[in-house]
């Protein structure tokens, strides 16, 4: 394939499925009991995406994310709120309007989501919209469809089209990696989105499985790794979807954090998408069980 041989020559030729599974193996069996304290755990609710993205949704979900995330300061004095409230475009009037933590981010997801199968026009007009009424952040879902019957460069111009649009709002690029198939997939569509302009890639829309995996993660890592050493340029990484307990929250840490290194390990660089998990951290963390978002 074309494009994978303009990737090898650039950023070199990506993990085998054998160095893949063992280089995931290792970190994992060497390192994770690290990403298991408090501490860490700690780290980990402060990138989240704190996120609802269901048909039901209305005014009354925001408002409750919303009042959740204000009064978290309150109420957990020694611990950083989440990164982010992410919602669809229906409801982000009501997050701007009442959101009033500090730093926590309104996010927002656009061009179609969860299918990415509408028309350019339109998700260039709805991630224009999106950026106009506020949001700090878009997540769209890449063209699948397109990518995976070889249309890569429409792919590409879609997504620096997007961009282009949304100016200085961070565009994080789904890659929806479930639905990938192969590892080579996974890091030709990692390095393509990075050329062509997103701020961080991210596996999943939560609404296909499988979601997140360790395996999307530590190839995704990787690509990042590589375009950051031939463009100096730093990409954030979102593993989202099915993430649900600390365990995972840790495995997704440890990966990221031993290949990118420390400095991933901030909300700037690196994003949980999760619905469930905080409660489950803020569980883990004092010891009892907390109900509070």
């Amino acid at each position: 394939m074309k494009l994978a041989k303009r990737h090898s020559e650039k950023y070199g030729p990506g993990e085998s499925q054998k160095e893949v599974e063992s280089g995931i193996r290792e970190i994992l069996e060497n390192k994770k009991s690290f990403y298991t304290g408090s501490e860490m755990m700690a780290k980990a609710l402060s990138c989240i995406d704190l996120t609802s993205l269901n048909t039901s949704d209305n005014k009354q979900v925001a408002d409750k994310m919303c009042n959740s995330v204000n009064t978290f300061g309150e109420r957990f004095k020694d611990l950083q709120n989440v990164a982010a409230i992410c919602v669809y475009p229906a409801l982000l009037d009501d997050v701007k309007k009442n959101l009033m933590a500090p730093g926590v981010k309104i996010a927002c997801v656009g061009a179609g989501f969860p299918s990415s199968q509408t028309f350019l026009s339109i998700k260039l007009a709805e991630c224009e919209l999106i950026a106009s009424r506020g949001a700090d952040e878009i997540d769209i879902v890449f063209s699948l469809g397109k990518f995976l019957s070889g249309q890569y460069q429409y792919v590409a111009d879609e997504i620096s089209l997007i961009k282009e649009a949304i100016k200085d709002i961070h565009l994080k690029v789904i890659l929806e990696t479930g639905k990938l198939e192969t590892h080579e997939n996974i890091r030709a569509a990692s390095l393509l989105a990075l050329e062509s302009g997103a701020d961080f890639i991210k596996t999943s829309t939560g609404k296909e499985k499988p979601a997140a995996t360790p395996e999307a993660v530590y190839i995704m890592a990787n690509a990042i790794k590589d375009y950051y050493r031939a463009t100096g340029i730093k990409a954030g990484i979102k593993p989202a979807g099915g993430i649900s307990t600390p365990e995972g929250a840790a495995t997704y840490a440890c990966l990221v954090s031993e290949i990118l290194g420390s400095e991933w390990m901030d909300k700037r660089l690196f994003r949980i998408g999760a619905s469930r998990l905080a409660n489950n951290l803020l569980s883990e963390i004092r010891g009892e069980e907390i109900e509070f978002f």
